[in-house]
């Protein structure tokens, strides 16, 4: 298990010096140890992001959500498959953090009639299942996609799970790290407590489309990598990221009218390619390519998603013919 102020990305080697397209890392003296600590610049990069290679990809990605999205309407219970959906997900998520939890573990606990409380490794996918219904439900009200929802939802997060004793609901008051046992041989320090604020409240203002409105899967792969570089809680906050990819897609008006993308599925087949694209953007300003791994994932498992039902349609028809 990591250390509390850990965070999962990466090996072990120290981050550079110097001012790239996304960032600036400065360098800080404590004691007798010198580290990089990096400062994200506000979303959207600048200069703008080059589309034109971007553009069938990006296509093809939409066009493999609105399959899925329609596909799932033909189900007769598409509740029923939206709950396997939700929980393959959540326990996806909590492995690519190194949780060893599986799918069976957490239905077995969902459905005891006196389940008590449930080991760490059940925990982190049964509070991702409960903090994204609770992100869904508020937004459905019409509460906005903003730090103080990220807030709710992150204490719903680490509830009773590793990471629920440090600053539940609230940005972190203390330095973290990606990689290593400390901050001088980490892979990544992100940028100190004072700055986590700021940097959220830039953050928030691009989901509302400030300064200029940003097309939804550019949005939701930007805004997933600023808000893994800025790492604002202790804990939680690769889960929380990638919920965040599902509440900016899912939803009325949205490319998904139900949560039905599992991309942890994609990240962790890709564990390792996925932590190096974040890096790069931070180390290298590579946004573009970033975004290129990030729709070639969303296609992938929207396509992978919709034969599944298409698989599950044709099972439900043999079946009525019978």
């Amino acid at each position: 298990m990591l250390p509390p102020t850990q965070g999962a990305e990466g090996s072990h080697t120290r981050s550079p010096g110097g001012s790239t397209r996304s960032g600036t890392f400065r360098r800080v003296v404590t004691g007798d140890e010198t580290y990089s600590v990096f400062h994200p610049k506000p979303l959207p990069p600048e200069p703008a992001l080059d589309l034109v290679p971007l553009h069938d990809l990006a296509d093809r990605a939409n066009q493999a959500l609105g399959r899925l999205d329609g596909i799932t309407l033909l189900l007769p219970n598409p509740d029923q498959f939206l709950y396997s959906y939700i929980r393959k997900e959540a326990v996806l998520s909590a492995q690519i953090e190194g949780t060893q939890s599986s799918l069976s573990e957490l239905l077995l606990y969902e459905h005891e009639d006196a389940p008590g409380i449930p080991r760490p490794e059940v925990a982190e996918p049964l509070n991702y299942v409960r903090a994204l219904y609770h992100g869904l439900d508020r937004i459905e009200g019409g509460f906005p996609l903003s730090n103080r929802l990220l807030k709710e939802i992150h204490a719903l997060l680490v509830a009773g799970a590793r990471g629920g004793h440090q600053e539940p609901g609230h940005f972190r008051s203390s330095q973290n790290w990606l990689g290593g046992t400390r901050p001088g041989n980490a892979r990544f320090v992100p940028p100190p407590p004072h700055e986590v604020v700021p940097a959220m409240g830039d953050l928030e203002k691009f989901l509302h489309d400030r300064p200029s409105p940003t097309p939804i899967l550019f949005k939701a792969a930007l805004a997933h990598a600023q808000f893994e570089t800025i790492h604002p809680f202790l804990d939680g906050n690769g889960r929380l990221g990638r919920l965040l990819v599902t509440l900016l897609l899912c939803g009325r008006g949205k490319a998904l009218s139900k949560p039905l993308l599992y991309l942890s599925l994609y990240l962790k087949l890709h564990r390792d390619e996925y932590y190096e694209r974040l890096q790069r953007v931070r180390t290298d300003g590579a946004w573009e390519a970033w975004v290129h791994f990030f729709l070639e994932g969303v296609a992938d498992v929207a396509g992978s998603a919709t034969e599944t039902t298409r698989r599950l349609l044709e099972l439900i028809e043999c079946d009525r013919r019978r």
